[in-house]
């Protein structure tokens, strides 16, 4: 497989990640005598999540209408895909923070929705990303990785899958939600990473998974993340 251009890397380099918090968070760890504590990486997965689907809205949508035969329509699915994600993690919120509407629901089903709307959302996020990549300059894609980390850094850290996603309504909302957000955070003491610069390199397992690369060795990615969350479930 050839490197990858910087907005392919970030991408992967985000999925990746989400992947990594969507483990810790759904793992649901007991933390007694500290039940913030035991909140933190649902907190951490959901502001991740909502910052990279605000950041894809504000900088890719419109460089897919324009540049890519048929963009319209891969943006139409895309942002069908995204709400659905944002739902399920707008879901995950209630369900933390005591919604008398999802009290009564299982954890594992709330989790489960959020699994395949991600791998969802995935799917047709990796769509865009590839067809831009196909009619955009290395230059080009480098300048749009660079305006997604800027984005994300700027962008409401909650799900709001009812608020607009596009256009001059798309943008007023962005900036209006991260204030509020913030204000909140700041307020409930909540955990919002700063968003990582993804470094620049070959991908690696997890990302010739999910690039559906022939020389994925799933045995080795499953024996992997099964690693990782056996650490992750060990006491300190």
């Amino acid at each position: 497989m050839d490197t990858l251009d910087v907005l392919r890397s970030s991408v992967l380099h985000t999925h990746e990640s989400l992947a990594q918090r969507y483990d810790e968070a759904s793992a649901m760890l007991s933390t007694p005598g500290q039940p913030r504590k035991g909140l933190e990486p649902i907190d951490t997965f959901l502001s991740i999540a909502s910052k990279h689907l605000s950041a894809v809205d504000a900088v890719l949508l419109a460089q897919v209408r324009k540049h890519v035969p048929q963009g319209a329509q891969l943006v139409h699915d895309y942002l069908h895909a995204a709400r659905e994600l944002e739902l399920a993690l707008a879901h995950v919120k209630a369900r933390e923070y005591g919604s008398v509407f999802q009290a009564g629901r299982a954890w594992s089903s709330v989790w489960g929705e959020v699994e395949h709307a991600l791998a969802e959302h995935r799917h047709h996020e990796f769509v865009l990303v590839e067809m831009l990549a196909a009619h955009l300059t290395r230059a080009e894609l480098d300048e749009l990785a660079e305006r997604l980390h800027q984005a994300e850094k700027g962008a409401p850290s909650r799900p709001h899958p009812y608020a607009p996603h596009t256009g001059i309504s798309g943008r007023l909302a962005r900036r209006v939600l991260h204030a509020a957000d913030s204000f909140w955070d700041a307020a409930e003491g909540r955990m919002v990473p700063e968003p990582e610069r993804p470094p620049h390199k070959d991908p690696g397992l997890f990302a010739q998974y999910l690039l559906a690369d022939p020389r994925f060795d799933e045995e080795e990615v499953a024996r992997q993340r099964l690693e990782a969350r056996q650490r992750r479930a060990r006491p300190a």
